[in-house]
């Protein structure tokens, strides 16, 4: 009887797995290929160029001669796009950060908002020599426009205003009005770019249908499981704080070294937070992110998403093998800082840390706050938040109609594309934008393979022209899709 109980009960569980993975079925829109943009790609990758030898670079208070030359690039912008510069309202805000207003047919409709960054982060000058071209030279070379922005984020910036461009010299008119919104600070907070661009928009009680920013890309040979690009649409960021450790000591000479010291005590901290990392979760983002990627894995693994009350712990432990994924299931901590002693024989008196935490949305600024104060456990390393801090975003919806605008547009641009839901790891100026609207996006329709996230902020920044003559195209047809 016993035998006969555990077939019947295994034989519900087998059905139970079958049936669940019979109607995961795949969440992905079908549509006809958008056609193709009349674009002069000389032209268009030209003025690419020129931005980028621009120096914008990013600064809390910007000397005068970046000053200088964000005059001299919007002057550049000015000439190199007459249409868009005489036919849309234009506002410069907070000195630096451009506003544009393209009034649609239809003022019963919520504007959108697309956004991007005029900044760029400096080039260490001692990896200089080891790019393949000048960081700012704006080289168009070996398929690719090369340097500082092309990725992060002068590139989307450019695109859109090409988009724009072309629609106007079409007679195009918008039913939906259009903003672009253009800040100069992004890399270090957006505080006066975006930040007042938001409160000015706010003032004049708008309120947005959308925000679409930088963020997320087409990744490609990076999604284990999916052969096909994979187009990661960013519905929620994490949260950002730095905790400074510090320890005190008496000091001395180091021929006469004490049981323990500001060193040893400061590095047992680090190693104890290492030893306790946050819990990983897969529900909220990650989950909606493998529902929309499971179905179009093999059997195997879509049986193993379409069951998660059963397979969830064995699912995140292989999400935890692999730093990116293992980002977007957990609260991070990074040790970014380290510093202590003055000379090679005196001890030191104090040591201190910096610790960067990335927070999963879900957790909160006090809760990690006291994870680490818990984990380390002990009265002599004081514990001190950082001026810049941030509570994860909210998670914008992906039951509605931009989302799924954006989902629809994103195939017709790239027909071959899976499109997911994710979150994203790190910080943009969209979150500036989240009290005039619910859905705030954060997507840039550009290629990753294995080797390019580590182009972001670093050496070989690049921009492939297949992509670039994509972007533009997706903007254009994003537009036009927003009625």
């Amino acid at each position: 009887m016993k035998k006969i109980s555990l077939i019947v009960l295994l034989t519900i569980c087998v059905s139970v797995l079958v049936i669940r993975t019979i109607r995961f079925t795949s969440r992905q829109v079908q549509v006809s290929p958008a056609g193709k943009l009349d674009l002069d790609r000389g032209d268009s990758l030209k003025r690419l160029s020129q931005a980028i030898q621009f120096r914008t670079l990013s600064s809390g208070i910007l000397a005068q001669s970046s000053i200088a030359e964000f005059e001299r690039f919007k002057n550049f912008l000015a000439a190199a796009f007459p249409r868009v510069h005489q036919r849309l309202n234009k506002e410069i805000v907070g000195d630096h950060s451009l506003l544009f207003e393209w009034k649609g047919t239809d003022n019963r409709l919520k504007p959108i908002l697309l956004m991007a960054h005029m900044d760029v982060v400096p080039v260490d000058s001692t990896t200089e020599s080891s790019w393949r071209q000048p960081p700012f030279s704006g080289e168009i070379a070996d398929g690719f426009i090369w340097g500082r922005g092309t990725m992060d984020d002068k590139a989307s910036m450019l695109g859109i205003l090409e988009a724009v461009e072309h629609l106007l010299d079409k007679g195009y008119r918008p039913q939906r009005t259009i903003l672009l919104a253009f800040g100069h600070d992004e890399e270090v907070g957006g505080h006066n770019g975006a930040a007042k661009i938001a409160a000015l928009l706010g003032a004049r009680k708008i309120e947005l249908e959308f925000v679409l920013d930088e963020g997320l890309n087409i990744l490609n040979g990076i999604i284990s499981g999916i052969t096909a690009p994979v187009a990661l649409i960013g519905i929620a960021e994490k949260g950002y704080l730095s905790l400074k450790l510090s320890v005190q000591a008496a000091g001395g000479h180091s021929s006469i070294p004490p049981a323990d010291s500001a060193i040893n005590t400061l590095s047992r901290a680090l190693q104890k937070l290492a030893a306790a990392p946050f819990p990983p979760r897969i529900g909220g983002t990650a989950q909606q992110m493998l529902e929309f990627l499971g179905p179009e894995m093999g059997w195997v693994r879509k049986l193993a998403l379409a069951n998660l009350w059963l397979f969830e712990p064995m699912v995140t432990r292989q999400l935890a093998t692999s730093p990116l994924t293992n980002a977007a299931i957990r609260t991070t901590l990074a040790p970014t800082i380290f510093n202590a002693g003055v000379q090679d024989n005196v001890l030191p008196t104090s040591a201190t840390a910096v610790i960067n935490l990335r927070i999963l949305p879900g957790d909160t600024i006090v809760g990690v706050t006291e994870h680490v104060r818990r984990a380390i456990d002990d009265s002599r390393v004081s514990i001190t938040p950082l001026s810049v801090q941030m509570e994860p975003s909210a998670v914008s919806d992906i039951d509605n109609a931009s989302f799924k605008l954006l989902h629809q547009t994103i195939r017709q641009i790239v027909p071959q594309a899976i499109v997911a839901p994710s979150l994203l790891v790190a910080a943009t100026d969209s979150r500036h934008y989240a009290s005039l609207t619910t859905n705030v996006y954060r997507f840039l329709p550009i290629t990753l393979k294995p080797d390019d996230a580590k182009r972001y902020h670093g050496i070989d920044e690049r921009i492939s022209v297949e992509d670039y003559e994509r972007l533009i195209r997706f903007y254009a047809q994003l537009i036009r899709n927003s009625r």
